[in-house]
Order: C-alpha cells, then structure tokens, then sequence
C-alpha cells in the first residue's frame, strides 16, 4: 500500500476514539460512586447520631473512634455537641458523690468501696451480654486498654471467674482468663472450668496447685483438694492429662512419694464422684505385660467388691516367680477393699481363699520394688513373712473376739502386731465399726475399754494414722448417748478427750485444739474445762503463733477457767495469758 494511499483521518471514521470511551465511562463511575458515598456517608451518620444519643455515652471508651468516623462522614458538630450535651447525666459521677458524702458522714471508706463494688459486681452479673463482650475487640484484634488494668483487682477477677463459668463459651472472658492466668493469679483459676478448655491455662494452674500440695502438706490438701478435683475431672482428658504428668514426676526419687500420694487422693476422690476411672488407673500402673493381672484388678475396682476367682489369680501371679508390678496392687481402692475383708468383724471369708487375701494384703504393703537400666527389677521381700504373720494373728483374734474381756489376754500380741502399720489400720478399722454399734457403751462396764487403748496404741506407733484416729474420737464425742444416764454421759465423754489428750500430746495438736474451739458451745461446761486443765499441765513455751490464737480466746473464756484461776495469779491459766500477753501483743 502506497504512502498516499493511506488515510488516518479516515479509520473506523463512525467509531469513537478510545479516550472518548474511557471519559464517558468514567463520568458514569465517578456519579455512580458519588451516589454510594453519600449514601455510606448517610448511614455512618445515622448510626453515630444513634450512638450519640444514648445516656452518658461521652464517657464510653470508644467515644474518639466513633466521633472521628462522624466528623469524616460529613456530620455537623453542632449536633454531636447538643446529642452529649442532653443525654448527658453522669451516673458515675453522681456515685462518686454519694460515696464521698457516705464517708464524710463517719462511713468507712474501705465500706463504701466494697458496697460499690457489690453492687457493679451484681449488675454486670445480671446484664452481661457475651456477644456485646466478644464484640468489644477492636477490628485489629487488640485487647481493650482497660482490661490489663482491670484483671490487676481481685473483686473485678472474681467478676470474671463467674462469669467464665456462667458463659463458658465467650471468647472474650476466654481470653481474659487466659490474661488472668498469664499475669501470675493461675493459683485463682483452679474451680474455673474455663481453664481446662486451654492447656496452656490448664497446666499452669496445674503446676501451681500441685506445688500448693506440696508446699502446704496436709492442711492445704484437706483445704484445696475438692476445687482442685473439679478441675481435674472436668473431663477425661484433664483427668488423664493431669494423672498422667504426676505418675511421670512421682517416679522421681526426690518428692516422688508425695507426688504419688496427691495421685491417689485425686483418684479417691474421682471414683467417690461416681467417675469410672479405673482403666486409666490401671494403665499407670505400667502392667501392661500382664493382661489378667489387670483385668482381675479391673473387675473388682469396677465393682468395688472382692471376688475370690479374680484374687486367686492375682495370687497365682504374685506368688509364682517376679510377678506385676508391685505398684498395681497398691490401688488405695484395692488395699481398702482388702483390709475391709479381713477386719470387718461382718465379713466371713472362707478358709480356702483367706491366705491368699492376707498374702496379696502383706505383699503389697511390704515387697520394695526397685529397677536398674538393663539390670530389670528386684524385689525385697524380707518384711513379707513378718507382715503375714502379724495380720493373720490380729484377724483371728478380732474376727472370734468383740470384748475387751474375751482380749485383756492377748494384748500383748496386738500391741506387738500393731507396730506394723497396716495392722494399725486394720485394727482402726475394726475399733471403728465395733465401737460404732448403737448399744457398745451401754453394754461396756470398763472406764476405758481395750478398743480405745488399742487406738492409743495406734497413735503413738503411727503418726500418719492420726487424722483417721482423731475422725473416730471426735464421732464417738459428737454421738448423743441418749440412751445412757447423764453422769454416766458425762464419764464417757471426758475418757473421750483423754484419747484426745493423748493424741495431742503424740503431735496432732492443731486439729485437736481447732475441734475443742469448735464445739465450746455445744458442750458441757465441765467437760471443756476438764481439757483446758490437763492440756496446761501438758504444755510449755514456747508456743507457735497459730496454736496461740487457737487456744488463747478459750483459755480467757471466764465461763471455762474463771474457777481455775487464782487470786496471786500464779496458776498454769493466768501464766499462759501473761505469757501470750508479753510475747505475743503484735501478732494477728
């Protein structure tokens, strides 16, 4: 094609250009947008305007974002001025009023907080909506600022415990009690069931409950030991989580004894709960190599009953050569079944299978199980003849003997045997449900019948077997006795709080004092008096603070010890106040 033959004027002369397209288009587009931005504009005013007009809304947080979005939106400021202005009441402030008038007027400030913070406390309980809660991140995913300081009081702490469990399922109190946990209060969260749907929460509440355990003995596992099982058993994952790191640390040689204790208790306690925890309890005890031993287990665990077939074979395998592990007959569950059984003066076992009951019973308590890498276990069985000897001996004398007259002559050999400590708690055992029988000391023509002196044998043997030993005397102390005469009443009860003496004087002292300061009211006169005597007779300084503040407000009782005091001050009631009094002024 020639030069001349070409025409750009004359290409596609009916179409229009490009550029004239793209302008049209854009005109159209730009109104188009124009249109939606006065109708966003529209709503983003009408719903801050909403905002503005709710009562004290100047003093919401988000006051600055939501005034910021209406100004850009094109809103008049003198409409958000007048909308704050009216709805504006204050009720904070009009508070801080009243509770500065409250104090003004003679009320405690530390009163009035706690009233207004009772009564916050009951109205967020009574509104909180969980949507609106999870609502109040912000777009980004921030935290609100208000929170890190808030979780730093404990009232608005407990607030939030309620609540976690109140609405297990909001994100936003979730995360706070993740926050509450992560600023060092896990020691809180034990009873929050929140806290087992996060494992990070739930093992550090769990490592600190322990040490808890640890650090504070038995008081601080009678104290804590319920709201600690809660959280455990919350499911059966927590409760294998949590039995399965304590079996790990119990198999450490230093606290490993305790750590398998708290594992026992927190098994007890699940079963009283009614949860079937039984193949989980077995499956620690590392038989797995030996399925019948663990099915034998298993059945009478589940049933809580013995069975002589599933003995036998527990027998059978114990018996014969190595054996399971020790650790799987050393079940609390399954070691109370067979003491039940043998000192349970309504049990009768027949003869065929009683020795291999006291067998497993004397193994399980007296075989030391030790283990060496490569070298396998080895087992010390020395004590384990002994041990059968002297349960075999207490149970035919206490399953053919219930009086005190029938065994005066074989006390000699129940002392002795009592000096094994499972024989201790089986004696216990059988003094408990003999001398719990409606009629035994009204029957009993002895000032002190051989049962409770076998208890004293008891106690002065074995100290972990106070608390049981205390658990009867204070029964038997808190029992009526309607059925005898009143002086007759009043002889069994003081012989009671000798036992009660004389355990305290083998070392269980706070709780023995703690049930005396308990039950002054409900008790003869004498009978409180006849304890504080014997018990000055028995102590000197120096005195821990606790047994102090324990016993002091009985011994200035003047309705207990005004009789026991003298007119030079010189007698053991008026010494013990002095010296509390000068050494102890300063002491809560």
């Amino acid at each position: 094609m020639d030069d001349a033959d070409y025409n750009s004027d004359d290409e596609y002369p009916r179409s229009p250009s490009y550029n004239e397209n793209r302008d049209e288009d854009d005109d159209e587009r730009y109104e188009d947008e124009e249109e939606e931005e006065e109708e966003d504009a529209e709503a983003v005013q009408a719903e801050c305007l909403e905002l503005f007009s709710q009562r004290d809304f100047i003093m919401e947080s988000n006051i600055l974002s939501v005034l910021k979005r209406y100004l850009q939106a094109g809103g008049a400021p003198s409409t958000v001025v007048e909308l704050l202005s009216v709805n504006f009441t204050s009720i904070a402030g009009m508070v801080n009023i009243m509770a500065n008038w409250l104090i003004q007027t003679g009320v405690p400030q530390s009163e009035v907080t706690t009233l207004v913070e009772n009564h916050m406390t009951d109205m967020v309980i009574k509104h909180f909506d969980p949507k609106k809660a999870d609502s109040i991140f912000n777009t980004d995913g921030n935290m609100p600022e208000w929170l890190p300081e808030m979780i730093q009081q404990p009232t608005w702490r407990s607030v939030f415990y309620r609540l976690a469990e109140q609405y297990p399922d909001c994100l936003f109190l979730n995360f706070t009690i993740k926050m509450i946990s992560d600023a060092g209060f896990q020691g809180e969260i034990t009873s929050v069931s929140t806290a087992c749907h996060q494992i990070e929460v739930f093992t550090r509440v769990l490592k600190t409950s322990v040490a808890t355990f640890l650090e504070g003995g038995e008081e601080a596992l009678e104290k804590h030991l319920p709201e600690f099982t809660k959280m455990v058993c919350h499911g059966e994952h927590t409760y294998l989580y949590s039995q399965l790191l304590m079996h790990l640390t119990a198999e450490e040689p230093k606290g490993g004894a305790n750590m398998r204790r708290l594992c026992q208790e927190l098994q007890k306690a699940a079963v009283e709960k009614g949860l079937e925890v039984t193949p989980i309890t077995v499956a620690l005890a590392h038989a797995s190599e030996y399925p019948r031993a663990c099915q034998a287990l298993s059945s009478m665990l589940s049933r809580q009953a013995l069975n002589p077939a599933d003995v036998s074979v527990l027998y059978k395998m114990y018996s014969e050569g190595e054996g399971p592990p020790v650790a799987l007959i050393r079940i609390p569950d399954f070691l109370d079944l067979l003491v039940d059984a043998l000192y349970n003066p309504s049990n009768k076992i027949s003869p065929e299978h009683k020795p291999k009951y006291i067998f497993l019973l004397a193994y399980s308590v007296s075989v030391v199980e030790s283990s060496r890498r490569g070298k396998g276990r080895r087992l010390n069985k020395e004590e384990l003849k002994s041990t059968i000897q002297a349960i075999e001996k207490t149970h035919i004398l206490l399953s053919n003997h219930k009086g005190s007259s029938d065994l005066i002559a074989e006390v000699i050999t129940l002392f002795t045997c009592i000096k094994f400590p499972v024989v201790g708690m089986g004696v216990l055992h059988w003094v408990d449900l003999t001398v719990s029988e409606p009629n035994f000391f009204k029957l009993n023509t002895d000032h002190t019948p051989l049962h409770l002196v076998l208890v004293d044998e008891i106690v002065s043997n074995h100290t972990l077997l106070h608390q049981r030993a205390l658990n009867l005397l204070t029964r038997l102390f808190e029992n009526t006795y309607d059925e005898l005469d009143v002086l007759v009443r009043l002889e069994l009860k003081k012989m009671l709080l000798d036992r009660m003496l004389h355990l305290l004087h083998k070392g269980c002292v706070i709780p023995v004092v703690t049930f005396i300061t308990r039950c002054v009211e409900d008790t003869d006169i004498s009978l409180v008096r006849h304890f504080v005597t014997e018990l000055l007779d028995m102590i000197a300084p120096p005195y821990t603070v606790e047994f102090v503040q324990l016993l002091l407000p009985l011994i200035e009782n003047k309705a207990v010890t005004d009789t026991l005091r003298t007119s030079d001050g010189k007698d053991p009631v008026s010494e013990f106040i002095g010296h509390c009094s000068t050494n102890f002024m300063n002491q809560g």
